[in-house]
């Protein structure tokens, strides 16, 4: 073991053993805390830095990086398919897309009203698949715009599923759940990244000052754009 290690061992031994500091709250929580507060970051640390490119390729679409949309790489294929036997329109997708050998999230379904065409679309992180069916003469459209990887990117940051204000969607592709559940997973994991930064903070005696400084400084901006600019705005 490295003097270093020794070091840093011989601290952590100490908030074992020690039982209550000055301030008689225990040592051991303060260590376990840091623990918590370091592991967690590492294992947010990619999903952060994905979060923050593709952030600033949605503030800087004028940028090369922000103009995947105009790089995208488009197909157009027709395919004969069996018309579904099913009359929901999920099941009806799910039914076309079987046959069509596409997989994702269904999402856009729309019949005509005159009943013999059916349009929907199938949506992974940078493909979406455009497919129109002629239900009366069972041939299928199949449209295919695949984006470069900046387009997978800003599509994870905006990949959920399901559309607000439209409670009846459900997430119909597994990975679809998955992704939805990482982000829950990442939701929490960034509040108890907050929580515990704010415990280590008060711990330190030393930084209690300054902390504060850039903790208001913090709150103050971010409740002019939570509140601020909205009252520029009226």
């Amino acid at each position: 073991m490295t003097p270093l290690q020794s070091e840093h061992a011989s601290a952590d031994d100490a908030y074992d053993v020690e039982p209550l500091d000055a301030g008689g709250r225990s040592p051991r929580v303060r260590a376990w805390t840091r623990r918590l507060h370091n592991y967690v970051g590492l294992f947010l640390l990619l999903f952060l830095w994905m979060f923050s490119a593709s952030g600033l390729v949605l503030t800087h679409s004028t940028r090369p990086a922000g103009r995947f949309w105009d790089e995208r790489a488009e197909t157009i294929a027709v395919r004969s398919v069996r018309a579904p036997v099913a009359t929901g329109d999920v099941t009806m997708a799910a039914d076309l897309m079987r046959q069509l050998e596409v997989v994702g999230e269904i999402g856009d379904t729309r019949r005509h009203p005159d009943g013999a065409r059916f349009d929907f679309q199938v949506v992974k992180p940078g493909r979406v698949v455009r497919i129109e069916v002629r239900l009366d003469s069972s041939v299928a459209r199949v449209t295919t715009i695949r984006l470069n990887a900046w387009g997978v990117v800003d599509a994870l940051h905006k990949f959920t599923g399901v559309r607000m204000g439209a409670p009846a969607e459900t997430r119909d592709w597994l990975l679809t759940r998955m992704w939805s559940f990482a982000m829950d997973a990442l939701a929490l994991g960034m509040l108890v990244l907050v929580a515990s930064g704010l415990y280590l903070w008060y711990r330190r005696r030393d930084a209690r000052w300054t902390g504060l400084v850039a903790l208001f400084a913090g709150i103050a901006c971010c409740g002019f754009f939570l509140f601020g600019l909205g009252t520029l705005v009226a």
